[in-house]
């Protein structure tokens, strides 16, 4: 039998309850490759109390110190790079590229929220009165929690845990049930570090089962999430009970818009970059393609070649794979009833769309021609390697057609014009807009979306202050 994960609380290894488990599936291959508890609330509340108790102590160390136990955790990522490399690829089917990137990335990321620890900073501020001095303190939340998706695992328990932590907060991390044995890698090398006792704990279990609790514990102060729409509003729906501050980074719909001046051999290579990386299944993936009529056919000419010289295969088997599967067969089976329901509307199909036959959870790079935004494929997330195209007469009714989603998370233009790109800039509704290039965000900046797309962000100075609350002083001498 596969093993059964265990849970990291206080400082111990607990083992996990075998009575009641979840197969980790390996998605190229279909294996079961561990096994996880469904979950267990008294824990989760046992790992809260226990980040609650560590977290005065915590907080009244100085910010360098904190951030010194981050820096030694991503010496212990690097010293086991390779293992993490090829866990992340086994449970979550990433291709090595990828995965070898998510885990140097995450080091990185950990180094880097390090250096804010002196930086971040409160405000004098001038008073009306004679004699008056107004300090506005920044202050840790107290104890916070993460939840967490598959696509990039690894790295979301750093995004989460180093601006926490930094700031003097502690934190209860909830993995993916689908890739849960890197987050137990993770917690190895947190355990190595010598972090104190509750200040980061990892509890396994299904989100539906302890999702409730690490959202409206009331000795909660945030819960971050990474995932789904309607698993976002759900755990809007707990926090609400308690008050609790939510982070949420949902689902995406991103539009790429190919103006008529655009270099279409760059907009091909980089929206081609955007849409097969994982496999097509990244919130900020270039979901839907917007082309000028008068430039419509050279680049879709361009985009099909390009996308058909992408060839997925086990990536366990070949390190070059250029893509994976998806991480799951219901994963598969809704990408291929998008693919099938944009046929069925009239779309035209002009590559791919035909759900494979072999092991493993695959899906072939697709385009979609003579698509509408009424289309069903243009308007939901699509999470897999699949691209629909729709043309455009003018500025407006792109951005118009552009904006027409409940999404708001990132979004890229490819024009040489600078005012075009600017008025673009103006006008798109979307927290994210990549001009002439793929859609990567970078750690100094600031990932957030609007509309159904989020609450809050994560990175740079302003996902640092996420995990900050103001206490204002107003003292009279």
């Amino acid at each position: 039998m596969a093993d059964v994960l265990k849970n990291y609380v206080n400082g111990e290894f607990l083992e996990g309850d075998a009575s009641q488990v979840i197969d980790v599936v390996n998605p190229s291959t279909e294996a079961v490759i561990a096994h996880v508890p469904t979950g267990d609330v008294a824990l989760v509340r046992e790992a809260i109390e226990h980040a609650d108790a560590a977290q005065q102590t915590w907080a009244t160390l100085p910010a360098i110190q904190r951030g010194e136990y981050l820096r030694k955790i991503a010496t212990g990522i690097r010293e086991r790079a390779a293992e993490i490399t090829q866990t992340i690829i086994e449970e979550g089917g990433k291709v090595h590229a990828l995965a070898e990137t998510e885990v140097y990335f995450t080091a990185d990321y950990l180094d880097y929220m390090a250096e804010w620890a002196r930086r971040y900073e409160g405000e004098i501020i001038q008073s009306d009165r004679q004699g008056e001095h107004i300090f506005l303190y920044k202050k840790p939340l107290g104890v916070t929690t993460g939840i967490l998706p598959w696509n990039f695992p690894f790295f979301l328990i750093a995004r989460k845990m180093a601006p926490a932590l930094l700031t003097g907060n502690t934190i209860v991390i909830k993995p993916s049930v689908e890739t849960p044995i890197n987050a137990q890698i993770f917690a190895e090398i947190v355990h190595e570090s010598g972090l104190p006792k509750g200040v980061f704990n990892l509890i396994n279990g299904s989100g539906r089962v302890l999702g409730e609790e690490l959202a409206n514990n009331d000795k909660v102060a945030l819960v971050s999430l990474t995932g789904s729409e309607p698993a976002g509003k759900q755990v809007m729906a707990s926090a609400s009970q308690t008050l609790t501050k939510v982070n949420l980074e949902l689902g995406g719909k991103a539009p790429a818009i190919v103006f008529e001046d655009a270099d279409l051999d760059a907009a091909v290579e980089n929206i081609v970059a955007s849409r097969v990386i994982n496999t097509g299944q990244v919130c900020n993936c270039a979901e839907r393609v917007y082309v000028h009529e008068n430039v419509k056919a050279a680049f879709t000419e361009k985009l099909v070649e390009k996308m058909a010289s992408v060839h997925y295969s086990d990536p366990n088997e070949n390190k070059d794979s250029a893509m994976g599967p998806l991480i799951s067969k219901k994963a598969q089976a809704n990408v291929h009833r998008l693919v099938q329901g944009a046929v069925e509307a009239g779309g035209q199909l002009l590559l791919g769309g035909e759900l494979p036959t072999e092991k493993g959870y695959y899906y072939p790079p697709t385009v979609i021609d003579q698509c509408t935004n009424e289309m069903e494929i243009v308007q939901e997330e699509i999470f897999g390697p699949v691209l629909p195209l729709v043309s455009f007469k003018t500025f407006d009714e792109v951005i118009e057609k552009a904006n027409d989603t409940k999404y708001g998370l990132t979004s890229s233009v490819y024009t040489k014009d600078l005012q075009t790109a600017f008025k673009a800039v103006e006008r798109l509704e979307f927290g994210e807009t990549y001009i002439n290039r793929e859609n990567f965000e970078a750690m100094q900046g600031f990932h957030a979306g609007v509309k159904h797309s989020g609450i809050g962000g994560a990175d740079g100075k302003h996902g640092l202050e996420e995990y900050l609350r103001t206490h204002i002083v107003y003292m009279q001498l």
